[in-house]
């Protein structure tokens, strides 16, 4: 299946890289967060990847075009130098299609501009390019595709903060204080599984999980696939060093391609 990435938003909340580079390039270990979840779907076979430019496009594009496959992979260098032996490759099979989707577009308007690009496709993925997971993929393909009524999946998780819900009563009581972690809130985590028919349900300007998705629940089309497992954003820079000591830690849950990596 093709891969949409919404990679062309500004990333305010990380400011403290987003002012020189995209955030989907800011590092993870050695590679682009983006490049980690792009990893991750090339592992389960999807390697069609469409990638929706804007702010910072130009940087995107000399990231792959530049690509240097020896960062990440073992080698070996003989002749002095001269020659090159790769033992691992990561993107030599990828495709990457790289399209303007706006400077100023929302998610909604970028996968709309795309359209075009996945023509064809009864069944495409789309994604944020922020967050990582361990999800299992296939299967939670399989599930969406066992309910052929279904236009839209999107991945439901609990909300990852460390802050608490407060109960109070009429008069400002505290009746309880509640983990946010532990209640029952869920948010949209992204990896989502479209049909080509969720283009009928979009407007120009709308935002994917405003308009067309309030009309895919009222027609009751609209999935969510509970998951409990690792999944991890990067929206600030508390959140870049978390992802960077877990992927320092040399077991970084959503590395799902490692787990099986033979010389």
């Amino acid at each position: 299946m093709k891969v949409v990435l919404f990679c062309g938003g500004m990333g305010m909340r990380l400011r403290e890289y987003s002012d020189t580079i995209p955030k989907p390039l800011v590092d993870v270990g050695q590679r682009p967060i983006m490049w980690h979840l792009m990893r991750y779907y090339a592992h389960y076979g999807h390697k069609d990847f469409v990638l929706c430019l804007g702010y910072g496009a130009h940087r995107i594009k000399e990231f792959f075009l530049r690509y240097d496959e020896w960062a990440t992979n073992d080698f070996v260098l003989a002749d002095g130098g001269r020659h090159v032996e790769m033992l691992r490759t990561d993107i030599e099979d990828w495709r990457i299609t790289f399209v303007d989707t706006g400077h100023e577009s929302n998610v909604g308007e970028r996968l709309r501009r795309v359209q075009p690009f996945v023509a064809g496709e009864e069944v495409f993925l789309a994604n944020y390019a922020d967050g990582l997971s361990d999800l299992p993929l296939d299967t939670y393909i399989d599930e969406f595709l066992a309910r052929p009524t279904a236009l839209a999946c999107f991945l439901s998780v609990p909300l990852p903060q460390s802050f608490h819900i407060v109960h109070t009563a009429a008069d400002g009581e505290v009746t309880g204080l509640e983990p946010v972690a532990m209640s029952a809130l869920r948010i949209n985590a992204g990896f989502f599984v479209l049909r080509q028919a969720i283009f009928d349900y979009m407007n120009p300007g709308e935002e994917l999980v405003v308009e067309p998705f309030a009309r895919l629940v009222a027609e009751h089309k609209l999935m969510a696939h509970q998951y409990d497992g690792f999944w991890r954003p990067m929206d600030t820079f508390k959140d870049k060093l978390e992802l960077d000591n877990i992927a320092a830690g040399g077991h970084a849950p959503w590395e799902v391609w490692s787990r099986s990596r033979t010389l």
